[in-house]
């Protein structure tokens, strides 16, 4: 550190760094040992940082970033979009089924990128943008099931009529992926998800997941 430079600032940029470094969020007690500095510093770094919504903490207490760090650059969502089109378009006219990729954001899940089947004669409609609770929806529970299992790969997860009456929805977790948590679906008109769904859709999470490293 130099007099020219501010400590807090220099604080606050490496508690955004050390959480970038993390899939899987780092507790106050863990935060304030790798800064050195006392717990009751870091809490106010975390206060003034999660009023930015660069930083935010789930249920645990442990904290992320957040995508307010993806707002800082105003290309980083559609290059995110980009990223992962192709897995999600051969997703969704392998299945005929609306694929899309979700992201955390908060307490919720938002969709940031969706494609729909071309061949089918009816499809779910869904958009970018729609936002549901992490605990409803294929999406956001598959997210839920990586957080609870951090050192081993979740496998898919399989929902029905959580979000839409009569539309069934699979989803695998985004993994590997730095400061991005996320997951990889599709949503359908069935009473229940076909076998050879889940699979496919976890494939599609491992590409969109190679894509975004």
């Amino acid at each position: 550190m130099t007099a020219e430079t501010s400590q807090t600032l220099d604080r606050g940029l490496r508690v955004l760094k050390l959480l970038a470094d993390t899939d899987h969020g780092l507790t106050v007690t863990e935060l304030s040992h790798k800064l050195g500095v006392n717990r009751t510093v870091v809490y106010r770094l975390l206060a003034t940082l999660e009023q930015h919504a660069l930083v935010r903490r789930d249920l645990g207490g442990r904290a992320r970033v957040g995508l307010g760090v993806l707002r800082l650059g105003r290309q980083v969502h559609p290059l995110v979009r980009e990223a992962a089109l192709p897995a999600l378009r051969a997703l969704a006219e392998d299945i005929g089924a609306t694929a899309h990729l979700t992201l955390v954001d908060g307490t919720e899940a938002l969709a940031v990128a969706v494609v729909e089947p071309t061949w089918t004669d009816y499809h779910v409609a869904y958009r970018a943008g729609f936002r549901h609770p992490l605990d409803r929806g294929a999406a956001g529970r598959a997210i839920l099931a990586a957080r609870r299992q951090p050192m081993d790969e979740p496998g898919y997860t399989l929902t029905h009529g959580e979000l839409e009456a009569g539309a069934s929805g699979a989803a695998a977790p985004l993994l590997g992926v730095t400061g991005v948590e996320g997951s990889v679906g599709v949503v359908m008109l069935a009473d229940a998800v076909p076998e050879r769904v889940g699979p496919r859709v976890l494939d599609a999470a491992r590409e969109v997941a190679e894509a975004l490293r």
